[in-house]
């Protein structure tokens, strides 16, 4: 039986090799309250300490992916970053609602299994978990030649954290006059990659060659990971500063910040407050994109946006490297989102 799954693509000593050799590096993200991680059927997270001394616990869940970016990691085979943004898209998420990270979980589905590069993927993941304070306690890693293609495989995340139902950041928190603070992003993050590998392809972008303006060849500075915020911005949400957040993915700036405004306001953002890295500046001479389709599809250099109240801005732009005032609410205009 062995030898004819084998026959028909599926591995079962590569997969019992790869979680073998992952199993350490995975218990390096785990806190005391982990009592079952990878090799049974289910994980568990013990609950009492992480309640104490919350009032009306609320958990706050997240799933994301990687996109599309997996391909430039195959075609650079380059793999141990790629998991870093896999729980950035899912960290940074929940964390804009005021959560404290508290679990992770992957899902792996692969053409053919091979231990050294799934061993490279979940390093990357655990590196993540370890950065945004989340035990991986589990996941999923399944070889499905039908459906994915040789050295193909795809990413999926869930990331689970705790707040105070009445510390949620909310909408409703934001008033006339409170700041949006910008915090930098490290490049295109995991989004907008069809768009990426469709200009690369008709440009004919070398993703191995080093263009001027930067100091790595191009596949390199795409893989980039996406930044997390946690370290940066949790403290701030502890402290009562933060009003609402937003994290900058797919429909950039005005599309994503527009969740967190509510009826009857609108953010006013200047565009000219802060510069947008080279990265996308190549990108758009290279597809010929123009400004309007670019703010829509990228973050522009802006990753996640803070709305705090005026007397807390000064607070914020001495805690987070590089932050940067970007914008005023004011009353409601024409969009929630004014770009200006």
């Amino acid at each position: 039986m062995k030898h004819g799954y084998e026959e028909a693509g599926v591995n079962i000593a590569a997969g019992e090799q790869a979680v073998s050799e992952i199993k350490e590096m995975v218990k390096t993200t785990h806190d005391h309250n982990v009592l079952a991680g990878i090799g049974g059927f289910g994980a568990e997270y013990a609950l009492t300490d992480v309640l104490a001394g919350v009032p009306e616990p609320v958990l706050v869940s997240g799933t994301d992916g990687v996109g599309t970016k997996l391909r430039i990691a195959i075609e650079m085979q380059k793999h141990d970053t790629i998991g870093i943004d896999l729980v950035a898209m899912c960290a940074n998420d929940i964390l804009t609602q005021g959560a404290r990270p508290l679990f992770f979980l992957d899902y792996l589905g692969v053409g053919q299994l091979k231990p050294a590069t799934v061993k490279q993927i979940v390093a990357g993941i655990a590196d993540g978990c370890r950065q945004s304070h989340l035990s991986l306690i589990g996941g999923e890693m399944a070889e499905m030649p039908g459906i994915y293609q040789g050295a193909d495989y795809d990413l999926s995340g869930f990331a689970v954290g705790l707040v105070s139902r009445r510390r949620r950041l909310t909408a409703e928190r934001v008033q006339a006059d409170d700041v949006v603070v910008g915090l930098p992003s490290n490049g295109v993050h995991s989004n907008g990659f069809s768009l990426v590998r469709h200009i690369v392809e008709t440009a004919q972008l070398d993703l191995h060659q080093t263009y001027p303006g930067f100091d790595q060849p191009l596949g390199l500075e795409l893989l980039t990971p996406t930044k997390l915020y946690y370290q940066a911005v949790y403290p701030l949400i502890e402290a009562g500063i933060v009003q609402a957040a937003a994290h900058i993915t797919g429909g950039g700036l005005a599309g994503n910040l527009a969740r967190s405004i509510p009826a009857g306001l609108t953010a006013v953002i200047d565009r000219q407050a802060w510069q947008v890295p080279t990265i996308f500046s190549l990108l758009q001479r290279a597809g010929k994109i123009d400004d309007d389709e670019m703010r829509q599809v990228f973050n522009l250099g802006i990753g996640m946006a803070l709305i705090v109240r005026p007397e807390a801005v000064q607070t914020v732009l001495n805690r987070v490297p590089n932050a940067v005032v970007i914008g005023k609410i004011k009353k409601r205009g024409e969009t929630a989102v004014e770009l200006r």
